[in-house]
Order: C-alpha cells, then sequence, then structure tokens
C-alpha cells in the first residue's frame, strides 16, 4: 500500500455561482482542489500544471443549450496539447453538472465529459449511488435526478445558488469521496 496523498483537481465553469456550490461539494469529498476557468474559458496561471500532477481530474460545467459551456469547451479545445503528450493518460476522471431543468439534458454534457476523458486515456468514475426512485423519495434525497455517470444537479431559473437543493451537494459530496478513493485504489 502506498502513502501517497492523492490528488484531485475539479476544473470548473460556472456562469452564475450554482455550479461553483456544487463543485465545492465535490471538492469536500474528494479532499480536491477547484480550478476555476474564467468567464473568458482560460486557466489562471500554473492550472495545467496542477492538472498534469493530479491524480484525479473532475470535470464541471452548467449545460446550456444541451451541452457544456463554451468557456469549458474552449478549456477542452486548449487541452490538446496535453492530449498530444499524454500528460492526463491513467488518471481517474469524473464530471458534474447543473441546469435548471430536471433533465434539461445533463447527460449529454456528461457524455461530453467522459468522450474527453476517454481521449486523454483517463479512467472513468461513475457515481456508484443508487437513485432515489421510490415513492417515498423526497427532492433532497441523494441522487435524486437518478444519475450513474456523474453527478447531476437542478437549480430552479429563478433559484439563487443558496437556494439550491441540499440533496444534490450530498450526491456532488460523495461522488468526489469516491473519485478520491478510485484515484487511492490505483495507486497501490
Amino acid at each position: 500500500m502506498t502513502d501517497k496523498t492523492i490528488s484531485t483537481i475539479i476544473v470548473y465553469h460556472s456562469g452564475y455561482g450554482h455550479t461553483q456550490r456544487v463543485a465545492q461539494a465535490v471538492a469536500d469529498g474528494a479532499n480536491g482542489t477547484l480550478l476555476a476557468i474564467d468567464a473568458d474559458g482560460n486557466l489562471p496561471e500554473g492550472g495545467w500544471e496542477q492538472l498534469k500532477a493530479a491524480d484525479a481530474i473532475v470535470f464541471g460545467s452548467p449545460t446550456y443549450m444541451g451541452a457544456p459551456s463554451w468557456q469549458f469547451k474552449k478549456f477542452a479545445d486548449a487541452s490538446s496539447k496535453p492530449w498530444y503528450s499524454r500528460d492526463w493518460a491513467d488518471k481517474v476522471f469524473g464530471g458534474f453538472t447543473n441546469s435548471a431543468s430536471n433533465n434539461g439534458d445533463k447527460l449529454s454534457t456528461l457524455h461530453y465529459f467522459i468522450t474527453l476523458a476517454m481521449q486523454h486515456g483517463g479512467i472513468w468514475a461513475g457515481t456508484n449511488q443508487l437513485p432515489a426512485n421510490k415513492k417515498s423519495s423526497a427532492r433532497d434525497d441523494v441522487n435524486w435526478l437518478g444519475s450513474f455517470a456523474g453527478a447531476m444537479a437542478q437549480s430552479p431559473s429563478d433559484a439563487s445558488p443558496a437556494e439550491m437543493f441540499a440533496g444534490d451537494f450530498e450526491t456532488a459530496r460523495l461522488y468526489g469521496e469516491r473519485i478520491a478513493a478510485v484515484a487511492a485504489r490505483l495507486a497501490k
């Protein structure tokens, strides 16, 4: 067994603060570090180096019009440099998204993340969370939106980031724990 501390980077774009709150929940679960993509689609200084050094990378973006934000796509396109040199190969990957609708085509965003991770030679970790899909289930239950591919959150279009659902944050936190645990298992 290794004594190595697992480094998890949550690289995300948030347009209005909702997705940033989900990113923080993932980071809390993974004991990870947030790396925000700015409004122009750029990483802060040192961001690419952080991603290269990480054991696990988690992608996050709101779902706009059935896909990640253009800022996230700009980041993804710029990742062709680490792709070419295989800097992210064999890292553990995960992803999360938020939109105003319960569905909102969030799965398209998660599939975009999965494809990006696979192009980089990554290992995708799903949520491993059973859905809250019984009559007795409540909106604040874990995995109420029923995603296995990655964490999904929903925030009504007229809700502030402070008004988001607690169950979505717990889903994201547990997902962060899982990603860190998978990365630790592979580091053995």
